[in-house]
C-alpha cells in the first residue's frame, strides 16, 4: 500500500489510470500520484482526444472495472479522525462507445464503507462530483464501486483531504455528511485549494436574478474554525435589490432574497448552511430567515469582515420544493445578503460490520504478503463479497463481525508466519499455504505462553513486595514524632474483622488515626456529607484546621474490607491534581475509616442534579467541560501515568468531587483493580463492579474488567454533563440510547441540557458529544483511550473559551447559529444549473465563467 504523497500535509490525491510509479504535480500545486498501490484489478484508459482539453488533468485518465462486481479503493485513515472524501468520474467516451450521449450511459453504485452513497450516471458528459465528509472507523477507509447492470464502473480520480476535529460537527463515527450543492454567491471563478486548505470545492454562482444585486469587497475576512469558510470565498455576495412579495412579515418597505430552490420528492432530509460576512458596519443589515411557515431564525446580523454562519437541522420539505428566503426586518436599513451556502444530506449506518482491529490486522496481512484475490472492501459483509478465506461470526455481539477462521492455502506463501497473525484475536482455525492446520498450534502455544506468564509474573512480584517491605521495615528511621500509631491487627487472626488475605498497608506518607481521634475530628461524627463506595462520610477538621472527608466502614465483611483495602492502597500509590489525596486512615478493632482531603464543592451529581436548579453556582459550559476534563486527566493517569495500570472501576458523576473554584478529582477508589504485570491485557472479576447505567455491557458478557470500562463509564458521565440527566431515565432508558436516536437529526438543541440556554459553542457541544458516543460504543476495542479523550475535550474547551459572544448576532469570529425550526415549501423562483457540477468547474477554471438557467416558477 502506497503512503500519501507529500506537498500538503495529509492530502492523498489519487489520478486513477495514472502509470505505475507516477506522480506530477498539477496547476493548483497538488502532488497526484497512481492508484496502483490502492486498488486491485481494473484497467487503465484515457479519454477520447475529444475531450483532452476540457478537463484538467487528474480527470483526463480513468480506471475501469469490466470484472467483478464490487471493485474497491483502500484509503489510508487515522481512526476517529475526520475526512473530506471526493471521486470524479469523467466518461469521456474512454471507451469510443459515446455512452454519456445516450439512454445507455454507464451506472452504477458508490459506497463508503457499507454505507450506499450514491449513483454514478454520466448522462451529460460533463462528469459527475461525489464528495463526503467522515470520521474514520479503522486505519483504513474502503471506497467501493459497484456494478447494477448498467455498464462498466470507472472512475477518473479519488482525493482524500483531512479535517479538523472542530469542523462540521454533525460528521460522527455513524453518520456522514453528503455534498449536494456549495456556491460561492456573485463569484466568477472556481475556488479550491490554496484557497481553501481544506480542498473544498466552491462552484461560483453569477447573478441569476434581477432582484439580486451583487456585493464585493477586497478586504481580508476573518474566518472561523467550525467551518473554516475562507476569505477568498466570502469575499462576494449577493443582496436583494427588490422589495419583497406581498404578504411578508417584514415591513413592506423591507425586501427579500430567494436564496435557493430545488426540488426532491425522496426521503431524503437535507442540511444547509447559509455562510455571511458584511461589507459595512454603518448602517443596520437585519433580516429572518424563514419558511412560508413561520420564522427559523430572526433578526440576524451579519458580522462585518468576519466570518457567520447560520445552518438548519436536517429536514425534508412537504411536496419536495425547497425554498430558502431571507427577509429584511422593519428595522433594517440595508436588504439581506448571502456570500455562500451549502447543502448536505446524511448518510448513516449503523449495522453490522467487520470489527476494526480485525480489519486493520487483516489488511496488514493483505499488505505484508501481496495477497490479492478479492480481499477488498469490508472483509466479512455483505456476505455475497465476503473475502476468500476468511470466516466470520458474530461471536462478540454488538454490531461487529470478527474473524473466526482464515485459509491462506493455495495462496502460495512463505517464510516465517507474521506477527500480525496475532492481532486476530478472535481467530479460532488458521489454514496455512500448505492447507492443513499447523500454524494453529503455533498461535495456541503462544497464548499459553502469555498465559503462564501471566501466573508467574505476578508471582514473583509479590514474593519481590513483601521481601522488600521487611527490609524496609528493618531500615526505616524510627518515628520522632510525639504521635505513635497503635500496632496493625492481624487481620487472619483478629475476631472482629472477618479473614482476608491483604498486603502489609503502607503507612510511610499517611496518618494512622485512633478512632477516638476520628470521633473527636468530626465532633463525634455529627455532620454527615455523602455515601461512599463502602460507607457513610462525614466532615471532620485536624487540629491545626485541615479540613477532612471521613469514609467509615458501615459493616464488616470481607467484600466491604476488601474495598477498604484496595482504596488505602491505591491513595497511598497514586498523587495527581486531579485524584483526591489520602490524609490518614484508621484500623483498630472493630473501626476502619479512611480520611481524605475534603472537597468543599460536593460531587458532579449534586453540581447537575440540585445546585444548577437552585441556582447555587453558574451554569456555563465552560465550567461544566473543564470539571469533566480534569476529571478526565484524572483517569488518564490511574491507566497511563502509574507504574502498572489501575482501574478506577465505579466511574460515575458521584465520584467526580469538587473543590475549591470548581476543581474536579476523582474519588471512591473501593472497586479499583490493578495489572500485575506490564503484559496483562483485562481483570476478570466475578461480581460486578460500579453502579447501574454506567458498567460497561462488554462486562455483562465477558466478565473483563479493562481500560476501556472506564473509557465507557466517562462517556456515560459526560452525556449526564450535556444533557443534565440522568443515565436511566423514566421513560426514556438509557441516556446512550436516547442520545444516540437525538443527535441522528443533527440538531443538538434536542440533547443539550436546557438550563444551559443556548449560551454554548455549538462545535464545543459537539465535540463532547461526539467523544462520549466513542466511548459508549458497544464494542470496547472500537473505543478511544483516556488519553485521547483529554485531548478531545481541551479541544472542546478551546472553542468554548474562544467563543465571545453566544447571541444570534453572531458578532465574534466563527460563530455558528443554528436555525431550530424546519423549512417548509414555498411558491418562489426555481434555479436550474447549466450541465453537470464538474462541467462548471472545469468551465469556470478554463473561462472564469458559468452560466445559470432560470425558470419562472
Amino acid at each position: 500500500m502506497a503512503a500519501p504523497a507529500v506537498g500538503q500535509p495529509g492530502y492523498l490525491s489519487i489520478d486513477c489510470g495514472l502509470d505505475a510509479n507516477s506522480s506530477y504535480q498539477d496547476d493548483n500545486k497538488i502532488i497526484y500520484v497512481g492508484d496502483d498501490g490502492y486498488v486491485d484489478g481494473g484497467e487503465n484508459h484515457k479519454v477520447s482526444p475529444a475531450y483532452l482539453s476540457k478537463f484538467q488533468r487528474p480527470h483526463t485518465t480513468l480506471r475501469s472495472f469490466p470484472t467483478g462486481k464490487r471493485n474497491c479503493y483502500t484509503l489510508p485513515t487515522t481512526k476517529f479522525s475526520k475526512y473530506l472524501l471526493r471521486l470524479v468520474f469523467v466518461y469521456g467516451d474512454y471507451d469510443g462507445k459515446k455512452s454519456s450521449a445516450a439512454a445507455a450511459a454507464p451506472q452504477f453504485d458508490l459506497y463508503l464503507g457499507l454505507s450506499r452513497w450514491a449513483t454514478v450516471h454520466d448522462t451529460g458528459g460533463g462528469g459527475e462530483v461525489h464528495e463526503a465528509m467522515f470520521v474514520a472507523w479503522a486505519s483504513w477507509a474502503p471506497v467501493c464501486l459497484v456494478s447494477t447492470g448498467g455498464g462498466t464502473p470507472f472512475v477518473s480520480s479519488v482525493e482524500l483531504r483531512p479535517l479538523a476535529d472542530s469542523m462540521y460537527p454533525g460528521v460522527m463515527t455513524n453518520q456522514s455528511l453528503v455534498m449536494y450543492r456549495r456556491y460561492n454567491m456573485a463569484a466568477n471563478v472556481f475556488i479550491r485549494y490554496p484557497d481553501d486548505l481544506y480542498d473544498r470545492y466552491w462552484w461560483p454562482m453569477q447573478q441569476g436574478d434581477p432582484t439580486w444585486a451583487n456585493l464585493s469587497t477586497t478586504s481580508a475576512i476573518r474566518t472561523g474554525t467550525t467551518f473554516a469558510v475562507p476569505s477568498s470565498v466570502l469575499q462576494t455576495a449577493v443582496a436583494a435589490a427588490a422589495p419583497a412579495p406581498a404578504g411578508n412579515s417584514s415591513s413592506s418597505s423591507a425586501s427579500a432574497l430567494s436564496v435557493k430552490t430545488w426540488q426532491d420528492t425522496s426521503a431524503r432530509s437535507y442540511a444547509v448552511f447559509l455562510h455571511f460576512a458584511d461589507f459595512q458596519s454603518s448602517r443596520l443589515r437585519q433580516f429572518d430567515a424563514y419558511p412560508d411557515a413561520g420564522q427559523v431564525v430572526y433578526n440576524f446580523t451579519p458580522s462585518y469582515l468576519a466570518a457567520s454562519t447560520v445552518y438548519s437541522p436536517l429536514f425534508r420539505a412537504a411536496g419536495g420544493v425547497y425554498n430558502i428566503t431571507l427577509a429584511a426586518t422593519a428595522k433594517s436599513a440595508l436588504p439581506p445578503m448571502l456570500n455562500a451556502f451549502e447543502i448536505y444530506y446524511l448518510l448513516t449506518y449503523d449495522g453490522m460490520a467487520t470489527f476494526s482491529n480485525d480489519f486493520d490486522a487483516i489488511m496488514a496481512i493483505k499488505l505484508e504478503y501481496g495477497i490479492k484475490k478479492n480481499w477488498m472492501g469490508d472483509p466479512c459483509l455483505p456476505l455475497e463479497f465476503a473475502w476468500s478465506g476468511v470466516t466470520c461470526s458474530n461471536i462478540s455481539g454488538g454490531n461487529n463481525m470478527r474473524i473466526i477462521s482464515l485459509d491462506l492455502s493455495n495462496s502460495n506463501l512463505s517464510g516465517v508466519i507474521s506477527n500480525k497473525f496475532t492481532q486476530l484475536t478472535a481467530l479460532e482455525k488458521f489454514y496455512g499455504s500448505d492447507g492443513n492446520t499447523c500454524n494453529k498450534i503455533i498461535i495456541s502455544r503462544n497464548r499459553t505462553a502469555i498465559i503462564a506468564v501471566s501466573v508467574v509474573v505476578p508471582v514473583l512480584v509479590v514474593i519481590v513486595l513483601v521481601i522488600a517491605y521487611f527490609i524496609w521495615r528493618v531500615r526505616r528511621k524510627p518515628n520522632n514524632s510525639s504521635y505513635v500509631p497503635p500496632p496493625v491487627p492481624d487481620t487472619k487472626i483478629s475476631p472482629e474483622i472477618p479473614a482476608v488475605d491483604v498486603e502489609p498497608l503502607p503507612i510511610s506518607e499517611s496518618r494512622q488515626f485512633t478512632y477516638e481521634e476520628l470521633k473527636k475530628f468530626t465532633n463525634n461524627f455529627s455532620r454527615f456529607i455523602g455515601k461512599g463506595g463502602f460507607g457513610s462520610v462525614y466532615y471532620g477538621c485536624l487540629e491545626n484546621s485541615t479540613e477532612i472527608a471521613v469514609k467509615v466502614l458501615s459493616e464488616f465483611s470481607a467484600n466491604g474490607l476488601g474495598q477498604f483495602l484496595a482504596e488505602v492502597q491505591n491513595l497511598t500509590k497514586v498523587h495527581h491534581r486531579n485524584l483526591v489525596s489520602l490524609v490518614g486512615y484508621c484500623w483498630e478493632k472493630d473501626h476502619l475509616a479512611l480520611a481524605y482531603e475534603y472537597m468543599a464543592g460536593g460531587n458532579l451529581c449534586d453540581y447537575l442534579k440540585v445546585f444548577l436548579y437552585e441556582g447555587r453556582i453558574g451554569v456555563n459550559w465552560a465550567t461544566r467541560v473543564r470539571i469533566v476534563l480534569e476529571a478526565a486527566q484524572g483517569l488518564e493517569y490511574l491507566h497511563k501515568g502509574c507504574n502498572l495500570p489501575i482501574i478506577h472501576g465505579d466511574m460515575k458523576t458521584n465520584n467526580v468531587l469538587l473543590g475549591e473554584n470548581l476543581k474536579a478529582k476523582i474519588a471512591d477508589f473501593g472497586l479499583s483493580r490493578t495489572y500485575v504485570s506490564e503484559t496483562q491485557t483485562h481483570i476478570s472479576t466475578i461480581n460486578a463492579g460500579g453502579t447501574i447505567g454506567y458498567i460497561d455491557p462488554e462486562y455483562y458478557r465477558t466478565g473483563r474488567l479493562t481500560e476501556s470500562s472506564d473509557v465507557y463509564s466517562f462517556g456515560v458521565v459526560l452525556l449526564e454533563v450535556v444533557t443534565g440527566e440522568p443515565p436511566i431515565l423514566p421513560g426514556r432508558g438509557h441516556i446512550t440510547k436516547w442520545v444516540k436516536e437525538s443527535v441522528a437529526s443533527g440538531n443538538i438543541n434536542l440533547v443539550a441540557d436546557a438550563r444551559l440556554k443556548d449560551s454554548y459553542d455549538i462545535s464545543s457541544m459537539w465535540k463532547v458529544v461526539d467523544t462520549a458516543m466513542q466511548c459508549t460504543t458497544q464494542v470496547a476495542a472500537q473505543r478511544p483511550t483516556m488519553s485521547t479523550v483529554v485531548l478531545h475535550l481541551k479541544d472542546s474547551l478551546a472553542l468554548e473559551e474562544a467563543h465571545d459572544d453566544r447571541h444570534v448576532t453572531a458578532s465574534s469570529v466563527g460563530d455558528a447559529i443554528e436555525l431550530v425550526s424546519t423549512f417548509g415549501p414555498s411558491a418562489r423562483m426555481w434555479y436550474f444549473f447549466d450541465g453537470s457540477l464538474l462541467q462548471g468547474y472545469n468551465h469556470s477554471i478554463h473561462s472564469g465563467k458559468m452560466s445559470v438557467g432560470v425558470a419562472g416558477c
